[in-house]
Order: structure tokens, then C-alpha cells, then sequence
């Protein structure tokens, strides 16, 4: 799934570049010749948090992974360096939101919010009172919605979200938003919690995303 190109993206905040694609994954041959093909196919470069081809200038490279189940936490990388992940110790069941800097890609700001047993205040304290342009990177785990309030879905719907109304228990989430879009971002994945089609027991399966964002300029335009 390609979600849209450049020129049907919004242009409110910082234009949202070129378009953000889902990873896709492979399957090598099986057998002594799939291992041959592997040995003798030189690997493909990766740039950026592993992205496939390098960002634009004056584009800033991310990477999102979203929980697996409840035992893989997600993972937040923005211009190769990791913003959120198990390694670095600051994930957690819920909402993980990394705050970045539009204008410069600086962090600004990270945590998690526990949607299942947390207090969802302290998700409105954290979300009510961004800067203008402020880039907002969600990634779920486990559940990111039992605690979410009206309030709490209205605003990631204003910060660019398509299905922040509809998100339910432990459904699969990633988002790049930012504070100011006049229009839906077209860097979001959503898969439902759903007995029929859930890869784990209880659990969809993890959402990847990667993608280009076009830096805001710093006066706004």
C-alpha cells in the first residue's frame, strides 16, 4: 500500500514531502541455492534508519515500528538516530510519542502513556499544549485506546489522524502528525484488533512505516 504522492499532500504546516511506504517482506529462496543467491547478491544499501533511498534534502528520514502483542516494544527512529526503543529503555504499554522539533529535527520530548491502566490526563498535559509545526510520531503497544477520551481523539484527529476516532483495544497504530495540519496526514497505519485475521493470539500484527518529512522553514512557510 503506497499512501499519497507529493503533489495530493497537505501544505499547512510543512508541505509532508514525498510519500511514506509501508516495508514489505521478502522471502528468500529456500534450499543451498537460496543461500548461494544470498551469498553471491551484494546487499542493498540502506540509508537512514534503513531506509531503501535517502530523503530529499531538507527531508528528515523516520522509521516507526509498533509493539508486537505484549512482548516486542515499538521502535522510533528519526535521521538514523533511535528516538524510543526497548534498548534504550523508555517504551512502554500504550502510547509511545516521540515530540520533534519541525524546523531543525531536534527532540524535543518522549514518553508513553498507558492507555489500559494509566491516567489519560497526563496523555492531554502532554498533547494540549504543542508548539505550532511541532511533529508528533506515535507508535502503540500492547493497547493504545481503552483510556482515550473524546478529548484525546479529537486532538491527534487535529494533529492529522484519519482513525484516531475509531482506534479500539489493542488495535496496531503508527502516526506521524504534526501541531497546525489543515489536512489528514498521509503518514498513518492501522491495523484492528480482530479475531479473524489477528496474526498473535489477542494481538494484530506490528505495523512498519518509513518515510521522507519536509523540514517547516523556520518562518513558518
Amino acid at each position: 500500500m503506497r499512501l499519497a504522492g507529493p503533489e495530493n499532500l497537505p501544505t499547512a504546516v510543512s508541505g509532508w514531502g514525498s510519500s511514506a511506504v509501508p516495508l514489505q517482506a521478502s522471502t528468500a529462496p529456500s534450499g543451498r541455492a537460496g543461500a548461494r543467491s544470498r551469498q553471491n547478491k551484494p546487499r542493498p544499501r540502506r540509508y537512514k534508519c534503513g531506509l531503501p533511498q535517502p530523503c530529499p534534502e531538507q527531508h528528515l528520514a523516520f522509521r516507526l515500528v509498533s509493539g508486537a502483542a505484549n512482548v516486542i516494544g515499538p521502535k522510533i527512529c528519526l535521521e538514523d538516530k533511535m528516538l524510543m526503543s526497548s534498548v534504550k529503555n523508555n517504551v512502554g504499554r500504550g502510547l509511545n510519542i516521540a515530540l520533534v522539533n519541525g524546523v531543525n529535527g531536534d527532540l524535543i520530548d518522549v514518553r508513553f502513556f498507558d492507555m489500559w491502566a494509566g491516567d489519560v490526563n497526563e496523555l492531554l498535559k502532554f498533547i494540549r499544549t504543542l508548539h505550532e509545526g511541532t511533529l508528533v510520531f506515535v507508535a502503540s503497544y500492547d493497547d493504545p485506546a481503552t483510556k482515550m477520551n473524546e478529548e484525546t481523539r479529537r486532538i491527534f484527529s487535529e494533529l492529522g489522524s484519519s482513525v484516531a476516532k475509531e482506534l479500539g483495544f489493542r488495535d496496531s497504530w503508527v502516526f506521524v502528525g504534526a501541531k497546525g495540519v489543515q489536512d489528514k496526514s498521509p503518514f498513518e497505519q492501522h491495523t484492528k484488533n480482530s479475531k479473524s485475521t489477528n496474526k498473535y493470539e489477542g494481538w494484530p500484527e506490528a505495523l512498519e512505516m518509513e518515510g521522507c518529512i519536509p523540514q517547516r522553514k523556520a518562518d513558518g512557510q
